[in-house]
């Protein structure tokens, strides 16, 4: 499967100019990708203002994801501001190019920033099989919280949208490879870069490892798209040969 990484600044609470530039980055994409990889709030910024820019299932930003993935030819993926009944969700969405979408609301809220306090929580996991990979989308916050993305579905690639600031990016660099290892699966971060109205600052890394820990795309710094090529045959092998998924702890969630 190739997958498309977009790394970029954002404009803060501006829905319109985000899915202008983005369109810019992902026009300029001249081969054919399965999927295309947006951060977390792209349309906005990680803002903690959601009664400002929500958007409803049916809203602009969500029929130009539509629209990309129908005129690429790809299934695009990122994270934004929902508004549903009457509640306000950090929600991703994973668009195939038939319009289809799946969707997943951010479990673990970031509370140092209060994100708690203006959105819903989700509390259930999403996979999705698509291309023969089975993937399993989630949102910043989360990479910290081992258990709920604990490997119990044999999925085959986790996938992290973000705005992970620059002062924790040796954290995220170790879990994203955390995270892969102990899965044995693919593992891709897309973080955003520059710095928001909050003057917090960003410098992306944005990559992709495999099942051993190994990088598929070392830690990217600059603006750009990004294209890496999985294969699913080595991990495959991988499991085969070192079969530790075998041995995980069962669990249940309470909530």
């Amino acid at each position: 499967m190739k997958v498309a990484l977009i790394q970029t600044a954002l404009h803060w609470e501006n829905p319109q100019a985000n899915r202008n530039h983005f369109e810019k980055l992902i026009h300029s994409i001249a081969e054919k990708v399965d999927l295309i990889v947006l951060p977390e709030m792209f349309s906005t910024g990680f803002t903690m203002h959601p009664a400002d820019v929500a958007e409803p299932m049916l809203g602009e930003t969500i029929e130009w994801l539509k629209s990309v993935a129908k005129s690429k030819e790809s299934a695009i993926m990122g994270s934004l501001v929902i508004r549903e009944n009457e509640r306000y969700y950090n929600r991703l969405v994973f668009v195939l190019p038939s319009g289809e979408i799946k969707k997943y609301d951010k479990k673990h809220l970031f509370t140092l920033a209060g994100e708690d306090k203006v959105y819903k929580a989700g509390n259930e996991k999403l996979i999705i099989d698509y291309q023969g990979f089975k993937i399993c989308p989630l949102i910043c916050y989360d990479l910290r919280f081992p258990v709920f993305s604990r490997n119990t579905e044999n999925y085959d690639l986790l996938i992290y949208v973000a705005n992970w600031p620059k002062p924790r990016t040796n954290a995220w660099d170790i879990l994203l490879k955390a995270r892969a290892v102990e899965n044995q699966c693919f593992v891709i971060g897309v973080n955003r870069i520059g710095i928001d109205k909050n003057n917090h600052e960003y410098i992306g890394h944005s990559q992709a490892v495999d099942c051993l820990g190994n990088y598929v795309l070392e830690p990217q710094e600059n603006e750009g798209v990004f294209i890496i090529n999985l294969d699913k045959s080595d991990m495959i092998e991988t499991r085969e040969r070192l079969d530790f998924l075998s041995d995980r702890d069962a669990f249940s969630f309470l909530n």
